[in-house]
This record gives structure tokens, sequence and C-alpha cells, in this order.
């Protein structure tokens, strides 16, 4: 008899750790240098259009489950779901037999099916088949159960976890299998809020809208030695600072206790942000992978991507997820860490054929996920050139592009057809990339060189740009590394905690001779410095809002370039407030 896939890595009792206390250092593949066994966040999916004005893509609210020996990945109104052998390369499957169009799909394996709900719907589905799209209703509820998420224990138990709102707290049901998923009995999970003790639920861009209630919504669980870890997402889902806490029980319906190191989950910098609402999943190796919900929010609230980050249950059994660069290269396999490809390209000089006013070139090497370059046409031969400001090794390049003027609804038919070129002198060009025939549909197009190659200047010209838009990029991201040395070895920083409110804290450091930026790191242990913020532009202090009153915390600065990175060994502690 086949193990019911949701059950046997949801329920397993351990991980294969991987390197968050160090910010994760650069990784070797464990077969030799696998250079296209590498990914890079946003998740190159071809996100459907929403079918209402103003034109824009969305995926949220993932919930990834192994089924088959396959990944499928079912999130928010996106007409269908996907599915992979390998996380890399992703199928769509399109079905009309349940709710496609709306919010917060949650998924779970029994007995060799796969049983889906929806965050607005009464019915429960189920299909042995998900390859074909179909899909019959195994149960109705009777009510809906807001962002809910099914989980089966190991005792062959369900239960339905769910909530999502700016006032109350999340709620567990117990739901009977064998008469209709009714429920049996419930609980609230008062532990699921508490802003005012804990800075991350606070809402704003840098936790700063103390006045403003949070949502408290996306919830998730896994079991881990015995244990119920209930991971719930705050503060919304239009901030960079949307991540993942997690509550511990050792009852399924609880009592919960809050674990001090949440936001376990959390990107608040870099080019693309947001790390919550998730699902985290023991993949075919048995190593935990968690899919996040990550923010634009530009053309609307809800425009959304969603990023693929390794995570792990340390030796003290706390949850982690590294996010550390979290939107450069990584291994898929391996210790799953940075490939040590750094950025190249980040406010280089940039020319362009031409520019619609309001987005200019720079925009396109800002290393800002929410403001784009575009050109005024989509006509052929529109370029956009990136001047590296010396010859480089050049290894892959992830082209973003932004839909500016787009006018499609639902699903695009095609894509973007383009070519990229390298130079050492400006003026002789040599193909790099030729997508001037094929065009799928890739809005984050991630390509891995075959080899290295020397460059200085990078061009995109433009062959044609579907859905109506002008050709547009928010940013082509050249990866790669210097002729260079990774910065100086930063010194002990200072770090001091706001005494009229312990969420808020000031970490400052001296300059590193050879940075370019750097990044702060801090946790609840030394031996665990999982949150981090990216800090740019010769910047050398940084205000911190999303702590936990009445925790210590460990902090530390690492100092990067294009060279490599450089981590802090120095540690400063911030004291209980």
């Amino acid at each position: 008899m086949m193990t019911s896939p949701r059950r046997e890595f949801r329920t397993a009792a351990s991980a294969l750790l991987f390197c968050v206390a160090s910010g994760c250092a650069i990784a070797q593949s464990p077969n030799g240098f696998a250079r296209h066994n590498t990914y890079c966040n946003p998740m190159n999916l071809p996100y459907r259009f929403r079918l209402e004005t103003p034109s824009r893509r969305e995926a949220a609210d993932p919930t990834l489950v192994v089924f088959h020996n396959e990944y499928w990945l079912f999130p928010s109104k996106s007409g269908g779901y996907w599915h992979s052998k390998d996380l890399l390369q992703w199928s769509f499957v399109k079905s009309a037999d349940y709710d496609v169009e709306d919010y917060a799909p949650t998924a779970i394996v029994i007995k060799n099916r796969i049983y889906l709900t929806t965050g607005s719907s009464h019915k429960l589905y189920v299909t042995d088949d998900p390859a074909q799209g179909k899909w019959s209703e195994a149960a109705d509820f009777g009510r809906s159960y807001g962002d809910p998420d099914l989980f089966l224990d190991d005792d062959h138990k369900v239960y339905m976890y769910y909530g999502v709102s700016s006032k109350e707290s999340l709620h567990v049901a117990e739901l009977d299998p064998d008469h209709g998923f009714q429920v049996k009995n419930t609980a609230d999970i008062p532990s699921s809020r508490d802003p005012h003790n804990r800075g991350w639920e606070v809402p704003g861009d840098e936790n700063e809208q103390v006045k403003k209630e949070p949502y408290i919504e996306g919830s998730w669980v896994n079991k881990h030695d015995g244990k119920y870890f209930l991971q719930y997402a705050s503060p919304g889902t239009q901030f960079k600072t949307y991540g993942d806490g997690v509550l511990v029980a050792k009852d399924p319906m609880g009592p919960f206790v809050y674990a001090t190191n949440s936001p376990f989950s959390f990107k608040p910098t870099g080019f693309i942000t947001g790390a919550g609402h998730s699902s985290t999943t023991f993949g075919l190796d048995g190593r935990l992978w968690h899919v996040a919900t990550m923010t634009i929010s530009v053309r609307h609230m809800f425009e959304r991507r969603l990023g693929l980050f390794p995570a792990s249950f340390t030796a003290n059994g706390e949850l982690v997820t590294d996010t550390y660069l979290g939107d450069y290269p990584h291994f898929i396999s391996g210790d799953r860490g940075l490939v040590g490809w750094m950025l190249l390209s980040r406010k280089k000089p940039v020319t362009a054929s031409s520019v619609l006013e309001g987005h200019e070139a720079e925009k396109a090497v800002d290393e800002d996920v929410r403001t784009w370059w575009s050109a005024k046409t989509p006509n052929l031969g529109e370029w956009l050139k990136v001047d590296l400001g010396a010859p480089k090794a050049v290894q892959a390049i992830q082209v973003n592009f932004a839909d500016e003027g787009s006018t499609t609804l639902g699903r695009s038919t095609e894509g973007y057809r383009y070519v990229l070129e390298s130079s050492e002198d400006n003026v002789r060009w040599t193909p790099l990339i030729d997508k001037s025939k094929r065009g799928e549909d890739a809005p984050h197009d991630y390509i891995v060189l075959p080899r290295a190659h020397r460059a200085r200047f990078i061009r995109i010209r433009n062959v044609y740009s579907p859905n109506g838009a002008n050709f547009s990029i928010s940013d082509l991201r050249v990866f790669g590394t210097g002729d260079g040395r990774p910065p100086a070895q930063p010194l002990q920083p200072r770090a001091s905690v706001d005494p009229a409110d312990g969420r808020h804290a000031t970490i400052d450091w001296q300059p590193v001779a050879g940075s370019e930026f750097y990044i702060v790191r801090l946790g609840t242990s030394p031996k665990n410095l999982s949150e981090n913020y990216q800090v740019y532009d010769g910047a050398t202090s940084l205000d911190i809002r999303s702590l936990n009153r009445n925790v210590t915390y460990y902090v530390t600065v690492d100092a990067i370039n294009e060279n490599g990175v450089t981590h802090g060994t120095a540690i400063a502690t911030l004291f209980k407030q």
C-alpha cells in the first residue's frame, strides 16, 4: 500500500539542516558544479493576468503537496494549478471543476487521493488523477473556512485551521472524514494575534503603522517530533514585511504557544520582498521547502508572486526558513545554498532606445520589482543596455518583464520575444541568448549561460512584446563575479533597543572597506541569526521594528560586494525590553 505523501511528509520527524546560522554561506553542489540545477526567485511561472482591470498578474497563497512522486502547486486566482518533478520545470493544469478563481486553496493527500477546498467554498473536492484537471465533490462542509488549511495527523484524524481577519485570531476544527467531514469540535487560538508585543505583526513596509490592526491569516501546520507547528501570516499581503510566525502545541487542538523566533519566514528587503501565507512541505528528498507569497502591490494590492525557500527544523526544534539573499541564484539540491553568483548590475549606468515618462531607464537596475523601465512603444528594436563598469564573468541573467500598458485579462497565450547580447567594447556584440522565435510566457525569465561569459555591456533587444504591453523591464539582473576580492571583515555592530518600545531597535556599524552593501542578521540565538535586512547606498545604520518584546536578540553584520560575501563574526546583544 502506498503511504499518503501528505501524511508522510507533514509528519516526518526530522529533515536535513541547512546553514541558516551563518547566513547560508555559498554552497557547493553534491555532484560537482551543476550550474543548471539552480533557481532564482520569484519563481518563473507564467502568472496569469487577473480577469478584471487593471491588467496585472497574480498568484499567491500557495499550497504545495507531494503526490505520485511529483510536486503539486495550488495558488490563488490562477485558473488551475501546476505540477513538477524537480521544482524547476512546471506544467500547468487547467480546471473548471472547483472554484479556481477563489483565494487560498488548501490540499491534502488521503488514501492516494488529493482533497481540496478554497477560502470561500463550502465544498470539498477530490481527485485521484490531478493531471487531468478533473475533480468531483467529496463533501459539503455547510460553511466556508477563510484561508483554510487541511491537516492530516498520523492517527488519521483530520483538522481544519482557518481564519483571516484584522480583529480575530485563528481557529481550529476537528473534522470527521467518515461523516462528510463535518465538525466534531472546535477551538480558538488566541495566541495567534498580539501586535502590541510582536513588532513584525504591525502593518507597514517597515512595521511602522502602529495604530493599525494587522491581518492574521494563512494557516499551515506541520508535525515534528511530536509537536504541532501552526504557521500564520501577518501583517498584510501588500507589505514588504509580510511574513510567517509560528505557534507550537503538543495537541492539534492546542493550546498553542508563540515561538519567539517568529517571524520564522521574513524577507522585508531585496529585489522582491515578502515571504508570508505559505506552505511548508517535505519534498521528495525528505527536506522542507517553504513556498511563500511575495509582494509587488503596485497596480493592485493583490499583485503578487511566489517564492521558493529552503526550510528546516534546527537541532533545538525551531522551525526556520532561509531567505538570505533569497532572490539570488540558489541550488535546488545539495545544501540548497547560494550558488555564489553575485549581482553585477545594480545601479550601473544604463541607456535605452526610448523612455516612457515616469519609467526611466535607471529603474531597470535599481533592484526593486516595484519600479520599472518602459520604452515608449512595444515595437521591434526597442532596447536597454547596462554597463557593468568593466569586463566581468557573467553567469546568469534574470529578465523581469513589467507588462507596462498591458490590456490582457486572463491567461496569456504568448510571451516576450527578445535577444540578449554582450560586448566588451560597446562596438562588437556577441549573441548570448536568442529568444526571438520562442515566445513562452516567462515574466521572470531566469537564464543560466552554458558557461561563464566575459562581458562589460549587456543589451536586450525587443523582438515582440505581448499582451498590448510596451517593452518594459522591472529589472535586468546580471549575475556573476567581478575580478576583485570580497569585502574586509566587519567589526562588531552596536545595537540598542528603544526604551519606549521593545519592538524597535537601532543597529549601527563601522563602514567596511570594499563593501557595496550590508546584511544585518539577527535572531534569538547566536546560532540562529535567520532574520535579515539588506542595507544599501552607503548606509551604516538600520532601524528594525520587527522585534518581539521581552526577548533577547543577537545581531551581526555581513559585508557584500560583487565578488562575494564576508560574514560578520562579531555578535552584538540586544537585551530584553
